[in-house]
């Protein structure tokens, strides 16, 4: 393996490889889910390394063929692909027409695997989601008909637009991976993904999610306004296309099969962590307990998201352990949708991602 692909890739350049996406598919996705014959710990370790770094092309590979559609936003795809990779779920939040729904269609075209799409409305009946109980007139009885929520990736769209009570139909399966119907505990595939979009709160006709609901995301992300040159380009890009406004995926290639993005994730899960790193992040999420202006702090659900999120990041730019970099690169996304502003502050116009950003300035990181 060459080194190229052991170096830091935050700001990633599109071609990752020399090699086709289909090539670089075939000799890196076989690889990942292979396990070593009984070896020293010296073979054992360079394998590990070897599978590592497999797994880190494949994953800049998906990034490069995502940043093709979604022009300007390398950081949020960089966001969705570490929660993927950590098997999180991913709120977006962006007025209208930013390209929320065309990321998470892009992703689900990289992906070969199962994609369902619900487009949450005031009506929405949480049945709509989950699926219900029908009477077979040939059979006599009463047979379960499974929803959309049985899918590898969910998107949830305009999230908001539905309340509570069909908002609440995901809380089981965002955190158990499973689903109630009719007394019966029925499983979804593996690996299982909840992408949801929505429009901010102050827009006309959107109900506030639940914070029991929102702790279960791992990621709030924001996608804000393109550059100029960015907006150029994709309007460029879109002025060619035959579909009016919309921006193209058929082009983009399926790189991930199921089963190679729960090898990504137990790779990513065994990285190795310094205790002083988990520390950090621990320390970073109980701040926000006790700093002035949160009227409320993030749980302990929030520090686990840190490492995990810290250990995707590692892995996405090729790194062999995680860094304290890894886990401050992602503790607003974690962090902004556990917390809550105080009143005070609220009234001033002080956003959360301000006071967030001043307690990351002050936590002390790690040296290594």
């Amino acid at each position: 393996m060459e080194d190229k692909f052991n170096i830091t890739v935050s700001n990633a350049p599109e071609v990752v490889s020399e090699q086709t996406p289909e090539q670089l598919h075939a000799s890196v996705a076989p690889g990942l889910a292979a396990t070593p014959e009984a070896a020293p710990a010296t073979s054992s370790a360079s394998h590990a390394q070897a599978q590592r770094q497999r797994a880190s092309q494949l994953a800049q590979a998906v990034r490069a063929e995502l940043q093709k559609v979604l022009i300007g936003q390398n950081q949020v795809i960089d966001d969705v692909l570490s929660a993927l990779i950590a098997g999180g779920h991913v709120l977006i939040e962006g007025v209208p027409g930013l390209g929320k729904t065309l990321l998470v269609r892009a992703l689900a075209r990289c992906f070969g695997g199962e994609f369902a799409r619900i487009q949450f409305t005031p009506d929405l009946m949480p049945s709509d989601v989950t699926g219900h109980a029908v009477y077979d007139l040939q059979s006599e009885q009463f047979k379960l008909r499974k929803g959309p929520i049985f899918t590898n990736l969910l998107l949830a769209d305009e999230i908001n637009r539905a309340p509570a009570k069909t908002q609440a139909a995901l809380l089981e399966v965002m955190q158990e991976r499973q689903v109630t119907l009719e007394g019966r505990a029925l499983q979804v595939p593996q690996p299982f993904m909840v992408l949801a979009t929505q429009n901010p709160i102050e827009q006309e006709g959107t109900y506030p999610l639940p914070e029991a609901e929102l702790d279960r995301f791992m990621l709030k992300l924001r996608i804000d306004y393109p550059e100029h040159s960015e907006e150029l380009n994709m309007v460029r890009q879109v002025a060619r296309s035959s579909k009016a406004d919309m921006l193209e995926v058929t082009s983009l290639r399926s790189l991930l099969q199921a089963r190679d993005v729960q090898a990504l994730q137990k790779i990513a899960s065994d990285l190795p962590i310094d205790e002083q790193v988990l520390d950090y992040a621990v320390r970073l999420a109980r701040a926000t307990r006790t700093w002035p202006g949160l009227a409320l702090g993030a749980g302990p659900r929030a520090s686990i998201a840190l490492v995990r999120c810290g250990r995707a990041r590692a892995l996405l730019r090729g790194g062999d352990f995680v860094l304290p970099q890894d886990i401050k690169g992602c503790a607003l996304a974690v962090l902004r949708h556990r917390v809550r502003l105080a009143p005070e502050l609220d009234i001033e116009g002080l956003a959360v991602d301000q006071v967030l950003q001043q307690l990351l300035d002050q936590v002390p990181a790690p040296r290594l």
